[in-house]
């Protein structure tokens, strides 16, 4: 049965509160979700919330259904429910739109080498993103493109800030997504002959003119400083989108986006 919390002195809220803090999650490797779309997809990827906080007056009906689910999760107690009045409800959640609906969840357990992907490999290598709007995007790009794997390596960002989860719109719980060491990563895609194909605007080949349909990474840099010395070395091929304005570089975000979606022209056919 839900617990009722309408302070926000509860240990419990103050708990959820820290969380805001990079280090408070990367301490309890926990991080906070919110809104009907996010929590719906978190769910449907199998992840059981430590706190789940509801309230009642904001609920749509379907977010009374994803209240039902979280009641049966508290009920067999894997999820512990929590009920609070809309003014504890608007000091937890950080945007006004969140349907009454905010969880605590661990942090997703993948790793390089837990990921299991098909022939042809299709991944998405991101380095040093500065911006959590600017992976959160990606990841919404990647899941919307048929990405099988986002790897974020050295990343300037909290994979786990709630930020990224809001400006995915919840893909960061549909599409697998690993942080790993640059290193690693080249290791990893070495090991499975996937061809590592680096984004850099001094490249001279136009990316429309390489082949995509075999197994492929994409590996795109942050937009201060670009792509590390040891993807120069280690790609396989460097592409560029060509630009002719006044500008140099493109949002990460976009570049991205225009990569991905060549490889899903391509392999459409």
């Amino acid at each position: 049965m839900a617990i009722q919390i309408s302070s926000a002195a509860n240990p419990r809220v103050k708990e959820t509160l820290a969380l805001a803090k990079h280090a408070e999650r990367a301490r309890r490797h926990e991080t906070v979700v919110e809104g009907e779309r996010e929590v719906r997809r978190a769910l449907a990827a199998g992840i059981i919330p430590h706190t789940a906080f509801v309230c009642p007056p904001l609920l749509s009906p379907a977010g009374r259904t994803l209240a039902a689910e979280l009641s049966a999760l508290d009920q067999a107690r894997r999820t512990l429910l929590v009920e609070v009045t809309p003014e504890l409800f608007a000091k937890l959640a950080y945007r006004g739109d969140s349907g009454g609906l905010l969880l605590v969840i661990p942090y997703p357990d993948v790793t390089l080498d837990s990921l299991s992907v098909p022939h042809p490999a299709f991944i998405a290598v991101i380095e040093g993103v500065e911006k959590p709007g600017n992976l959160g995007a990606i990841l919404r790009t990647a899941d919307a493109a048929g990405v099988h794997a986002v790897i974020v390596a050295a990343g300037a960002t909290d994979l786990h800030n709630p930020n990224v989860v809001r400006a995915s719109l919840g893909t960061l719980f549909t599409v697998p997504v690993v942080e790993a060491a640059t290193e690693e990563t080249i290791t990893w895609l070495r090991q499975r002959a996937i061809r590592i194909i680096a984004a850099r605007p001094d490249a001279s080949l136009k990316y429309t003119a390489v082949d995509y349909t075999g197994p492929v990474a994409i590996v795109m840099g942050a937009e201060a400083g670009g792509l590390g010395a040891d993807w120069a070395q280690a790609a396989n091929l460097h592409v560029t989108i060509p630009m002719f304005g006044q500008a140099d570089s493109l949002n990460l975000a976009t570049s991205t986006a225009l990569l991905l979606y060549e490889v899903v022209r391509q392999r459409s056919g």
